[in-house]
């Protein structure tokens, strides 16, 4: 549970200490006064990257130079002390600093002080590209398993390296670059397969929480969520053959054309494609419930209940679903959720629930 947070030329939020110390804060204002800002700063604590897929300059609030977010934690994660974690970008630069500390790899985060956030970007993950869906599933994965992290990491520099020898103005294959690529391919293969098998095991978990919960709350059945690897056969050999086999079609756009960096998830209803028939608000629920089964995931891997931000998550449902959304919300250690001033949050305030009024940065509790 974050206790604390301190910003300082963040966006257009105060240079100050905000306490959030309980399990429900609501951050209650209109369009552009801050709360989106404040859940992003909570979460550039956690990730030390903003989910609105920002540079880290863009964070900088107009004039200044750097910027800084500081987090005190109640209960760490982990069984370790940790209680405070700082993150800094100064000079083009990114420091990560716990319990004053200069944290060399921004995974150790990920152990610290794990958050889910709900928002509008989300949307991406069903109607955006695949490169978007993907992103969300490592990620999910990434939130309790350090070794796919690691791997994610291996295939892709090993990936960069061979599209760099793909390039249009390197020579065709030849005896010298060939040989590179005949180095290369075992490690890709072997990096490719790992995240493959791990993709395979947890998409068949992930689907089947995700379609009970779509079935909850809107009545619909065998909405589902299905893997499809590039790599069509889960067998080392034959997809060793199949990137030989492509390297010709590689060359000649200069990218490598196979591999768990085209894999794609597909959302389906009784087999079929759902999304392309799915209404606005239909997809609007399949990102929501994305995050909840994410969480789910999260809590049942780990045996820990996560930090909720959620963006304005509630505006765009009616009466009916917001009730059905709030009965299935998982269990979580804390959730911060953001209202306009003319939404029923009061109907959802509990007895000890920390509520802050929102205006051009500053925060005021009420």
């Amino acid at each position: 549970m974050y206790s604390s947070l301190r910003t300082v030329s963040f966006r257009n939020l105060d240079d100050a200490q905000v306490d959030i110390q309980g399990k429900d804060v609501f951050l209650v204002g209109k369009n552009g006064q801050g709360k989106t800002n404040f859940l992003e700063a909570l979460y550039y604590a956690s990730y030390a990257s903003s989910f609105r897929g920002v540079r880290d300059s863009e964070l900088i609030r107009i004039g200044e130079k750097s910027c800084s977010v500081t987090v005190k934690l109640e209960a760490a994660f982990n069984n370790m002390l940790n209680n405070e974690v700082i993150v800094l970008y100064k000079d083009k630069k990114k420091s990560i600093i716990l319990d004053n500390k200069r944290v060399e790899d921004r995974k150790e985060l990920l152990s610290i002080a794990p958050c889910i956030i709900f928002c509008h970007e989300d949307m991406e993950f069903v109607a955006g590209p695949p490169e978007r869906r993907r992103w969300f599933f490592d990620q999910t994965q990434s939130l309790w398993d350090p070794l796919y992290l690691e791997d994610l990491r291996n295939y892709r520099r090993v990936l960069k390296t061979r599209n760099s020898l793909l390039k249009k103005d390197s020579p065709r294959i030849s005896p010298g670059n060939t040989a590179l690529l005949d180095a290369l391919d075992p490690q890709l293969l072997r990096y490719g397969h790992e995240l493959m098998k791990k993709r395979q095991a947890e998409s068949i978990i992930f689907s089947s929480i995700f379609e009970s919960l779509y079935h909850d709350i809107s009545g619909l059945d065998n909405v589902s969520i299905r893997y499809a690897p590039s790599w069509k056969e889960n067998n080392p050999e034959i997809q060793m053959e199949e990137l030989i086999k492509g390297r010709e079609q590689d060359c000649s756009l200069g990218l490598t054309l196979s591999g768990p960096h085209r894999d794609r998830y597909i959302f389906t209803r009784k087999s079929r494609e759902f999304t392309g028939h799915a209404s606005t608000g239909q997809r609007r629920l399949l990102a929501l419930l994305l995050r909840i089964a994410q969480a789910h995931v999260f809590s049942e891997k780990t045996g820990k209940s996560p930090v909720l931000l959620l963006d304005d998550v509630l505006l765009e449902l009616d009466g009916e679903k917001r009730q059905k959304f709030l009965s299935l919300m998982p269990s979580y250690d804390q959730a911060i959720f953001t209202f306009l001033p003319e939404e029923p949050y009061e109907h959802y305030r509990k007895e000890d629930t920390i509520v802050y009024h929102v205006c051009e940065g500053t925060l005021k509790k009420v």
